[in-house]
């Protein structure tokens, strides 16, 4: 792991997801780049008055400062440290960032029961989760004893899971994760038999997917995932998402958002 992504807002959510980042970049020997975006609109960027360039000058030295404050941690003390200000929307810089750093992880706080908080209002960190190639970790509190030994993955065991499972077991095993693969049965949607469960986890092994995959019953699958977490007292909780758009998104949900927003412990996505 050489390059870490924490976009801030200079909130305690922002402090929680930089303390995580600290611990995994003494661990690994990563890199932290921080962002913060001013989230200037188009309009202002484009005026060439005089006017609108005091203001952008003096929004940006004012992002300088707090930056300072903000690191000026004794938690960073070691950490290769990389303040970075961008002037757009969170997602397009952050996703701009990523890509040209290759990074391997981005990590965002968020205050538990909605992600539409700081500089995660509206859509943001939704398509954060949702879309992002690079694995998204949330974080909701602060990380006293924070490590990923023990963490479980949900999965559905289709076929075209296969190669972000592959993605995720590879990075888990960097961060030296013991992984808990489980499928959860739902009494309607998605229902399987302890018959066609095994066909099913036959068939994903075979393709390349984890030779063992444990079985659990839940109304939904985010409550499944979480009782399955407390039983094995996972340190989190590992989601392949599928990047759901449009009316069949607003119909069907995101399990990754709702697992992120209602998940006592951190959340660590995966784009199919």
């Amino acid at each position: 792991m050489k390059n870490i992504i924490i976009p801030v807002d200079f909130s305690q959510q922002s402090e929680f997801a930089l303390q995580t980042g600290a611990i995994l970049a003494k661990k690994h020997d990563a890199t932290l780049h921080v962002l913060h975006m001013l989230e200037l609109s188009d309009a202002l960027i484009s005026i060439s008055s005089n006017e609108s360039k005091n203001e952008m000058f003096f929004m940006l030295s004012l992002a300088k400062k707090r930056f300072e404050t903000f690191l000026e941690k004794d938690y960073l003390d070691g950490v290769d440290v990389i303040p970075v200000i961008k002037k757009h929307k969170v997602y397009k810089e952050v996703d701009a960032v990523t890509k040209e750093l290759n990074a391997d992880l981005i990590i965002m706080g968020s205050q538990g029961i909605t992600l539409q908080d700081g500089i995660f209002a509206g859509s943001n960190a939704e398509k954060m989760v949702r879309n992002s190639s690079t694995p998204v970790l949330i974080v909701k509190t602060e990380p006293k004893d924070f490590d990923l030994n023990n963490v479980v993955l949900a999965t559905d065991m289709s076929l075209e899971s296969v190669n972000a499972y592959k993605k995720a077991s590879q990075l888990l095993s960097k961060l030296g994760s013991k992984v808990h693969p489980v499928y959860v049965n739902r009494p309607n949607n998605g229902f399987l038999s302890s018959k066609e469960f095994k066909r099913k986890a036959e068939e994903f092994k075979m393709a390349g997917g984890s030779n063992k995959v444990d079985f659990i019953a839940g109304y939904t699958i985010e409550d499944g995932v979480i009782q399955y977490a407390e039983e094995t007292n996972a340190d989190a909780l590992v989601v392949l998402t599928n990047a759901r758009k449009g009316l069949n998104h607003l119909i069907k949900g995101s399990i990754s958002e709702n697992l992120a927003n209602h998940s006592r412990r951190p959340v660590l996505t995966f784009k199919l």
